[in-house]
């Protein structure tokens, strides 16, 4: 386990300049932000804790309720935290959660990330796996009470490159006055009110501020996304 330490981090990140080039932050407004590091993690480290990942975490691809129907969760899950936290309800499904010290690698990944985010501090990790172009996640915010009003969420891909995409969500009422319902609204959003982002091996996205209560996202299938992805996504549980 030694093997996977952060040297080659550490040595990566030694110019504070060469990761500034790198780092991009997006101000959503009403004060929610998306800072976008383009590669956190060297490649030939990433590869190596996508594999070990890949063959070693308990992946499950349980059933879950959306819009008042079951079906599979087009991706595979596993979650993480540590204990005598709130349990994790999502979507009708309540995972079981493996410790920390069941996977010491997944202490060393939050400590790379702890490093390039200050300050920050996180308890809990959900890790999905897409096994190709067809696994997804549709639009959704991440705003369960127990991540507080203003959660910081650090997501870290490993793997097949997919895009990330970003979108207002539309007013309660229709800002113009009609009648139109909410989820025709979203669909129309303006392009200022949307965005997309790469999300390349070892790359880390954070949403910051009110992004869960203004925002939603989504990973889309993609044909010729024909590589695996795992994501790992750090969350703070109040």
């Amino acid at each position: 386990m030694n093997v996977l330490k952060l040297k080659a981090v550490v040595s990566e990140a030694a110019n504070p300049n060469d990761t500034a080039k790198k780092t991009e932050t997006v101000d959503l407004g009403n004060g929610s932000d998306v800072v976008y590091i383009q590669r956190l993690i060297p490649s030939e480290q990433s590869w190596q804790w996508f594999h070990y990942l890949d063959n070693h975490i308990p992946w499950t691809r349980p059933t879950i309720r959306v819009f008042g129907k079951s079906f599979l969760q087009p991706r595979d899950t596993c979650y993480v935290a540590s204990p005598g936290l709130t349990e994790l309800t999502y979507s009708g499904y309540q995972p079981d959660a493996y410790s920390w010290d069941d996977y010491p690698l997944l202490k060393d990944i939050l400590d790379a990330v702890l490093k390039a985010l200050p300050g920050s501090s996180f308890n809990s990790l959900l890790l999905n796996r897409y096994k190709g172009g067809n696994d997804y996640v549709g639009w959704h915010a991440d705003d369960e009470k127990l991540y507080g009003s203003t959660p910081e969420i650090a997501s870290l891909s490993l793997g097949c490159e997919r895009d990330f995409f970003l979108k207002k969500k539309p007013c309660k009422k229709s800002c113009d006055g009609s009648d139109e319902p909410a989820r025709k609204r979203l669909k129309k959003s303006s392009h200022g009110d949307q965005h997309t982002f790469r999300l390349k091996h070892g790359s880390l996205l954070v949403m910051r501020g009110y992004t869960q209560r203004d925002w939603v996202h989504s990973v889309p299938k993609r044909a010729k996304a024909d590589g695996t992805r795992i994501n790992l996504t750090f969350r703070r549980v109040f």
